[in-house]
């Protein structure tokens, strides 16, 4: 059986996150202070002293997910993982775990596109909401008749876990689809506090930078296989790799059936490295039988 490392997405994200690992691990100290030094701005007194508004800024919530992640797996007395993914965001910290992607690049290409995503939510007003208790394929069809006849951009986006989907796209056409998808038996149909629509053709306007700058990115094939987000497969090659996250930025997350694919391929225990605990909930909810801990 195999152990399969995953690392958090936007969201994750709270006052004090890697004090610790800062205190008490010198590579993780090491890492924070290049990441200080690479983004031009003391990061790390963010993360430790900063407000939950200075976190939610878009310059400091990517690149700090990601530094924490990568610095709490750097510090962890593990075996080599079998196999790896992250939600979103968290596919960068995934790469850099299965050493296809160095630290100094990763943490470029995230502060890139968290610059590039915040400037393509300023294009357009946008937002995504939390679609709980509700068929999958259900979603599918509200949101595709909802563009259909009005014309708004509204498509799945995140699929969380089995009843839990995140629907991205335009505010008239999210909401839309929110009384429809309430008319149609959902629990809860729920706007969520985010900047714009994440994950849907909104943010095509930061795919030719974020594109430019992953084609300049060194990008190694990884140790293990990464499950990335668009195909909800294993990928090796290099090439598909820079494909799948370009293609990420406007396509949706699959994170259960990454997760049930990872399960096929042997995964029995699921190690969630980074801030929070979220993966593990959802973990937990799409394959109830394997074993699911956390590091952060």
């Amino acid at each position: 059986m195999k152990h399969a490392y995953v690392f958090p997405g936007q969201g994750s994200q709270f006052t004090g996150m890697g004090k610790s690992l800062y205190d008490t691990h010198a590579r993780a100290r090491e890492m924070f202070e290049q990441a200080n030094a690479q983004l031009g701005f003391r990061i790390s007194d963010i993360l430790f002293e900063g407000t939950e508004s200075d976190l939610r800024q878009t310059k400091v919530t990517q690149p700090a997910i990601f530094l924490h992640s990568v610095a709490c797996f750097a510090t962890l007395n593990h075996p080599k993982p079998d196999m790896v993914a992250g939600h979103s965001l968290g596919e960068f910290s995934a790469l850099v775990a299965a050493e296809a992607l160095s630290f100094t690049d990763g943490l470029n290409l995230v502060s890139i596109r968290a610059s590039a995503m915040q400037k393509a939510c300023e294009v357009q007003a946008s937002t995504m909401a939390a679609v709980l208790g509700l068929e999958d394929k259900k979603v599918e069809e509200i949101c595709a008749q909802v563009e259909k006849e009005t014309g708004e951009a509204v498509v799945p986006a995140n699929y969380n876990c089995p009843g839990q989907l995140v629907i991205s796209g335009s505010i008239k056409g999210v909401e839309t689809a929110c009384e429809r998808l309430k008319a149609a038996g959902a629990k809860r149909a729920l706007l969520l506090p985010v900047g714009g629509a994440f994950h849907s053709p909104l943010m095509a306007p930061a795919r030719e930078e974020l594109a430019a700058a992953i084609e300049r990115a060194e990008i190694k094939a990884p140790t293990c296989p990464v499950y990335q987000n668009v195909t909800a497969t294993a990928v090796s090659d290099p090439a598909t790799i820079r494909k799948n996250l370009v293609a990420q930025l406007t396509g949706a997350v699959r994170w259960t059936q990454s997760v049930e694919a990872m399960v096929r391929d042997g995964a029995n225990h699921f190690t969630e490295v980074g801030p929070g605990k979220v993966l593990q909930g959802l973990i937990g909810k799409i394959a109830r039988e394997v074993t699911v801990d956390g590091h952060q």
